[in-house]
């Protein structure tokens, strides 16, 4: 037997899941796409064989970005565009996370708990970048919101990906070489006192909900107990090795950008009651175990990683915002002497870019060889 999917997994446990939980319209929209995504649901595309009339059926994807099925192309074609933003200059990989005991709160409310993960983050990096202390510049860098671990467990975190120089107030380039220039421990005190900051200014604007395990909080006592306890720990950032050049680059991010809780290589098998699956087991230097538990449970925890309705995950930030990235990264390229790197997929249609990335050649007949016209006709079949 195949391994299964997690497609072959809600096909099998998301009716029982349904039975113990009430998903949110978000999640019912992913757990329907999941379950019909290249079925024949969303419709097929028909191509006839100009030498041997045989017809070839392409059933539709459903494009949804929880989908393990539809992540590929959509992270090549992203990871191409970023080849023109890259520098050959030092990155850096930092990744901010907070407590565990912020996890109801957050969940509860996450369109505006994350967006305070977002702004925490880019303005601690901000500031002290352009400390002169640091390094009196202004940097790029991409954030990345994950919100679980490898046992698909609740774990909301920024990931970083930090550009190691950047531009003077007089427009010159100013970097610390291959060395990591932010002190961890004041990059950790920023960062807890900007983002409770503004989880206590949400609080007293009562524009926090509480739900479940937070409801509690909205005692303010306990809720200032809260806070009192996350004032206690350290909020230490992961800062990964340095990485340079434009090709290290994109196929680093291509790990973070487009992946989702769990894909479907790491699932081992599934009977009757349970899945199991491969984690991380950090306790010993981040060595793959298996983990089996429920296939109710399986869907509970993909489920709560689907992100709120618009929700932008990939956000860019100083020397790649969207308005002013070109000048600046030309001045960049003009300074530190490097040349651009061009998109390789601009201007191709699918079956080029199909060939060109996995070899893949759609316009050819599987059964003689021929040439298979363009699709005559769609399905679209109702659901």
């Amino acid at each position: 037997m195949d391994k299964p999917t997690v497609q072959d997994i809600f096909l099998r446990f998301y009716p029982r899941y349904l039975d113990t939980y009430h998903p949110s319209p978000q999640q019912s929209q992913v757990a329907h796409c999941i379950i019909n995504c290249k079925t024949g649901a969303y419709g097929a595309n028909v191509s006839i064989c100009e030498d041997c009339g045989h017809p070839q059926v392409h059933y539709n994807s459903c494009r949804n970005r929880c989908c393990p099925m539809c992540q590929a192309l959509p992270k090549e074609l992203w990871m191409d565009k970023r080849r023109e933003d890259v520098l050959d200059a030092p990155y850096f990989h930092v990744v901010f996370t907070v407590p565990q005991e912020l996890n109801p709160i957050i969940y509860s409310n996450q369109q505006l708990l994350y967006d305070a993960l977002y702004h925490s983050v880019s303005a601690t990096i901000n500031e002290l970048t352009e400390d002169a202390k640091h390094l009196g510049a202004k940097v790029g860098y991409i954030c990345i919101l994950h919100t679980w671990g490898s046992e698909m467990n609740y774990h909301p975190h920024i990931h970083v990906i930090l550009l190691g120089g950047g531009l003077t107030a007089k427009n010159q380039w100013r970097d610390k070489g291959e060395e990591f220039f932010l002190p961890v421990k004041v990059l950790s005190k920023l960062f807890r006192g900007k983002y409770l900051h503004e989880l206590k200014t949400l609080w007293k604007d009562n524009k926090l909900q509480f739900f479940g395990s937070s409801e509690k909080y909205r005692n303010h006592y306990t809720f200032k107990e809260l806070l009192n306890i996350c004032y206690t720990k350290n909020w230490i950032p992961h800062c990964k090795k340095t990485f340079n050049g434009a090709q290290s680059v994109i196929k680093y991010l291509g790990k973070y950008t487009h992946r989702i809780a769990i894909s479907n290589h790491r699932i081992i098998r599934m009977d009757d009651n349970t899945v199991t699956y491969h984690v991380k087991d950090y306790r010993k230097a981040g060595t793959w175990k298996e983990l089996t538990i429920s296939g109710v449970e399986f869907i509970r925890r993909f489920l709560m990683h689907v992100p709120p309705k618009r929700f932008v995950r990939i956000r860019h930030y100083g020397l790649l915002c969207t308005r002013s990235k070109t000048k600046h990264l030309t001045l960049c390229r003009n300074l530190l002497g490097c040349k651009q790197y061009l998109s390789r997929l601009k201007d191709m249609e699918t079956p080029q870019i199909l060939e060109t990335l996995y070899g893949i050649k759609i316009s050819v007949c599987k059964c003689c060889g021929g040439h298979l016209g363009k699709p005559q006709q769609k399905i679209p079949l109702r659901i």
